[in-house]
Order: C-alpha cells, then sequence, then structure tokens
C-alpha cells in the first residue's frame, strides 16, 4: 500500500466509492481506506430503492437534490455497467403509494398535489383501479398514487461497480484498513494515523464514514449530528401472479426483486446494534400481508439490518468542514445513500478538485446546524 497519495476518503460504502469514481474523472489521485469490506455496511443492507417522491412534501433544495440524483444514477447505468462488467439490475417497476383508511385518502391527495411541481409523472388511482394494476393488494385499499418512473437497483452490484468503476481508472480501495487518527498542520490535514502506528500523507481528506461519521469528525474537533438509525429488512418469496410494482404503505415497503420481494424497513435509535429482532421481523411481516395478503403464505427467505446515517433534519450533509481548508463530508444521506450516489460523487469530487462548491449542495453545509434558518 503506497503511503502518500493527494485525496484520502475514509469510508468504502457507495459514497466513497462514488466519490473515488468521479475523482479520477478530474484525474486526482485518490486512495479509499475501509475498516471492513467495501460496501459492507449499510449499502449492502440497502434495498435499492430509485423513488425520490416519498422523502419530499413539495419544491426545495432536497427535491432539487433527489431528482438530480435519481435522474443521474439512472442514466449513469448504462455506462456504469460497461466499464464494470457488472449488471445492476435496473427496473423501472413504478410504484405505487396506497392507502387503506379511508379517512387517509385526502392526505395522499394533498401529497399528490404538493407532488405535482417535481415534474414526475403521477396518475391517481381508486382501490379498483389500483387492484388492476396490482392484482395482489389488498381489498380495502382505497386509493393509491401510481408514479411510473421510479424504478429500483441492485444495491449491492452499484456499491461494487463504482468500486470497480474507480479501480479501472486507477483509484486505490483497499478493505481492513482502519483509519485511527489524523494529522494536522495549522488548518490543514497532512494525512491519515492507520492501526498498528501506520500513515498515509495526503492533501485533501473526504470523510464517507456513513453512521460512524460523526466518530471521525471528533479527530477534526467536530460534534458532527450523525447517529445510526437501524433498519431490519426481510426477503419473502415471490407468490404466483407475483408482485410487479414498488409498494408504499403502513409505513413499509414492498420491493419485488425477481424471485423475492423485499419487505422493509424498520426505523429504529437502537446505536450500533444490527441485531435482527422477533420484534422487528413479526412487524414486517405483518404489514406486508395487510398489504398484499398472498404475502402471508411466502416463506422468509432472508432477515438482516443496516445502519443508516440519520441528520437532525434527515438531510445529508454535503461540503466543507469549517475552519479547515483540505477537508469534505459527504454523511448523513439517511435512507436514499444509494439514489444519491452518483450526484454526491460528481458534486464533491467537483468540490475537491475546483473549490467551488457546486450550487445543488449548498444548502447541505454543515453550517446549516449553527446557522438561524434549516434547510427545507
Amino acid at each position: 500500500m503506497e503511503r502518500v497519495t493527494d485525496v484520502v476518503i475514509v469510508g468504502g460504502g457507495v459514497i466513497g466509492c462514488a466519490i473515488a469514481y468521479y475523482l479520477r474523472t478530474w484525474g486526482r489521485e485518490v486512495t479509499v481506506l475501509e475498516r471492513g469490506e467495501i460496501g459492507g455496511q449499510a449499502s449492502s443492507a440497502a434495498a435499492g430503492l430509485l423513488a425520490p417522491l416519498g422523502p419530499l412534501s413539495g419544491p426545495g433544495p432536497f427535491a432539487d437534490l433527489l431528482l438530480s440524483g435519481f435522474a443521474l444514477l439512472s442514466s449513469l447505468v448504462p455506462q456504469l455497467e460497461e466499464v464494470s462488467g457488472m449488471h445492476l439490475d435496473y427496473e423501472q417497476t413504478g410504484a405505487l403509494r396506497l392507502v387503506r383508511n379511508p379517512r387517509r385518502v385526502a392526505h395522499l391527495q394533498k401529497r399528490m398535489e404538493a407532488w405535482r411541481p417535481l415534474g414526475l409523472q403521477m396518475h391517481w388511482l381508486s382501490g379498483e383501479e389500483a387492484r388492476r394494476r396490482e392484482p395482489l393488494l389488498a381489498p380495502d385499499v382505497c386509493a393509491a398514487v401510481y408514479a411510473p418512473e421510479e424504478a429500483q437497483i441492485d444495491a449491492t452490484q452499484v456499491v461494487k461497480a463504482f468500486a470497480q468503476a474507480a479501480r479501472k481508472a486507477g483509484a486505490q480501495l483497499y478493505s481492513h484498513v482502519e483509519v485511527v487518527g489524523l494529522q494536522q498542520h495549522n488548518s490543514r490535514i497532512t494525512g491519515v494515523t492507520l492501526s498498528q502506528n501506520a500513515r498515509m500523507e495526503c492533501n485533501y481528506l473526504v470523510v464517507t464514514a456513513g453512521a460512524w461519521a460523526a466518530h471521525c469528525a471528533e479527530w477534526l474537533g467536530l460534534a458532527l449530528p450523525v447517529s445510526p438509525l437501524r433498519g431490519q429488512m426481510l426477503s419473502l418469496h415471490q407468490p404466483s401472479p407475483p408482485l410487479r410494482h414498488i409498494i408504499f404503505g403502513e409505513a413499509a415497503y414492498l420491493a419485488p426483486k425477481g424471485e423475492h420481494i423485499f419487505v422493509g424497513a424498520t426505523k429504529e435509535d437502537t446505536g450500533f446494534d444490527t441485531q435482527v429482532t422477533e420484534e422487528g421481523i413479526s412487524w414486517l411481516r405483518a404489514t406486508a400481508a395487510r398489504l398484499a395478503p398472498a404475502l402471508e403464505q411466502s416463506r422468509i427467505e432472508k432477515m438482516w439490518a443496516g445502519l443508516r446515517p440519520k441528520t437532525p433534519d434527515t438531510r445529508p450533509i454535503l461540503g466543507p468542514v469549517p475552519n479547515f481548508e483540505n477537508v469534505a463530508l459527504a454523511t448523513g444521506h439517511n435512507s436514499v445513500g444509494i439514489m444519491l450516489s452518483a450526484i454526491t460523487g460528481q458534486t464533491i469530487a467537483e468540490y475537491v478538485a475546483t473549490g467551488h462548491i457546486p450550487d445543488l449542495i449548498r444548502p447541505f453545509s454543515l453550517e446549516r446546524f449553527t446557522a438561524p434558518h434549516i434547510t427545507s
């Protein structure tokens, strides 16, 4: 392993690998350091939903970021598959957001009206129309919003593809290498300290450590507002006829994945505990059956949990670190890290390479948590 590099990226999830990929297009020498396996944390636990409407309440900076990320990653798929030699299982299944309680219909209608200015196609469906489109839906589904452009992708393959594409472009990626501290001279980071007292010198540092980013930020004297949020998921065997669309409802989702259906996800403040619990799986199983009763008979094929990096306003933290000349943050993506991977990689790489902060990410600086106004 080389002991001198231009840019060190701490964290080898999808965000770190995407930034490495885009930094190579700027000709920057880049090294990714990951204490576990590349893509082994939240990136590999994600469902890979490319469904930007759900987290949004209408236009604004976060909508701009999500829609740009959705468009960029979707358009990048052919190139990323060609460069990496991997199939990403991108599928524009469309998504249905539904309600079973008639008293919630007006709320769903209001959300649809708020989403209209965002520019994605949407169709209002009665319960009967929703069941014609997706026959597995429960008989008490009374309304739905259908978004045909929303899609999904294999999250594990996405991070592997970014990693492989970055390697082919000349980036160095190392797994099982733990960063334990930093070297600093005035307002610059000059290197990172590795376990067993090894060191790596660098000109620039990018922190992409996901749910662990707050720990890394302590080396910079920062109290970074990022904490882990556990999400439990399970995979069910597809019934016959199979589920065809992504389904959102009852605070959960169903995602068809070939012969499987991913059901997710819990949202639990349990620290860094990644255990799967009986309570979590029971809730997922029961919720899936309420949305699509045929799933009550489907066998569970797999259960797992991941840690989302959560911020107080559920928005990512992107851009420079106050009082440091050569440090950038890219963390706090919560449940949309896969969808925002390409746009984060592109914008953070531009910032590192040029010193210019792209307008798209300006509202997501760390300074918003100490400024009078919080990004909406």
